[in-house]
């Protein structure tokens, strides 16, 4: 089997396509034959060796995969059965889906939705996912296509180009903010109605005009700061991306005088009937033709690459990784 391997030489990461055997794969209940993987900034982070995401080498990323069972000790799955996997640390601190293999924990596991088939529930993977729990967040804070406007930031990436395309299928007035003119063609595809640089968004005083009715927040720090000051009395920002930083240069004043909620979202430890729920409404909710306008492919070989491409802000949409 093929893998992408991360190993550390001399304090710095390096990353290789080997080949392995399957006796090499950690421990687990169920093994998984793996067709399609992506690669997403957590992804990246961990391949260019930026973030402090591996702690243990030798190490395959990948934080999600879909594939078929190859063997199971858990009865809830049996082999043949199409499943697919995002979160839960893979990819961090267990042997993740950048390879043609994977054994896991079965809690892991999700199986495959009526209605996908594992390429597009990578298209989807942890952005797609990480996308419908903040729409959700944002539902279940009352906030709905007749409250007003919603901004996605960072909106060119994984997360908030399928949160575009979610949020414009429900009937929200969608405001992406983006950091590249290149990608306005294709924001305004997915339903953006209007588009925002990422400089407006370089300063803020601690409330500024009403604006949004909710946000979903990808990239923290002075832009969720910004969110934060422009929102509604009542609105709901939810916030699940630190690319910009992991700082809050904020003041309680917008939650205090507008009652205005900041509601995290986490996908990696997600519990599995909110995970069910997450991926049926994906199936429902996301449009035929995101899959098209959202995508790359690429081959396991190209990962390292790509992963430099997205720390330099060089890609858009999802990029899909075909492990056969």
């Amino acid at each position: 089997m093929q893998a992408l391997i991360l190993d550390q030489q001399d304090g710095k990461t390096i990353s290789a396509v080997k080949t392995i055997d399957e006796n090499q794969l950690p421990e687990g209940n169920v093994t998984v034959d793996i067709d399609w993987s992506s690669l997403n900034y957590k992804d990246a982070l961990a391949i260019t060796g930026k973030g402090k995401i591996i702690r243990n080498f030798p190490m395959v990323p990948g934080i999600d995969f879909a594939g078929r069972v190859r063997h199971s000790e858990d009865p809830r799955f049996h082999a043949g059965q199409a499943v697919l996997l995002t979160g839960w640390g893979v990819g961090e601190n267990h042997w993740g889906g950048l390879s043609q293999m994977a054994r896991v924990n079965g809690d892991w596991l999700v199986a495959m939705p009526e209605g996908l088939d594992g390429r597009k529930a990578m298209i989807i993977g942890t952005a797609g996912f990480t996308a419908m729990l903040c729409v959700m967040a944002l539902e279940e804070a009352g906030i709905t296509p007749q409250s007003g406007e919603v901004v996605v930031t960072g909106a060119s990436g994984g997360v908030g180009s399928t949160a575009v395309a979610l949020l414009h299928k429900l009937g929200y007035q969608v405001a992406a903010v983006s950091g590249r003119e290149s990608t306005h063609d294709y924001l305004r595809k997915l339903g953006a109605n209007r588009i925002l640089g990422r400089d407006e968004f370089a300063e803020t005083r601690p409330l500024e005009k009403q604006v949004w009715a909710g946000a979903v927040d990808t990239v923290g720090d002075k832009v969720l700061a910004k969110v934060l000051a422009q929102m509604n009395y009542g609105g709901c920002v939810a916030a699940c991306g630190l690319a910009g930083g992991f700082g809050l240069p904020t003041t309680v004043m917008p939650f205090i005088l507008r009652n205005v909620r900041l509601q995290g979202v986490d996908s990696v430890m997600t519990p599995a009937e909110r995970r069910a729920e997450a991926w049926q409404r994906l199936v429902r909710d996301l449009p035929a033709s995101f899959y098209e306008q959202a995508t790359s492919e690429i081959p396991l070989a190209e990962a390292p690459r790509l992963a430099n491409d997205i720390m330099n802000n060089a890609i858009q949409g999802r990029t899909l990784v075909k492990t056969r």
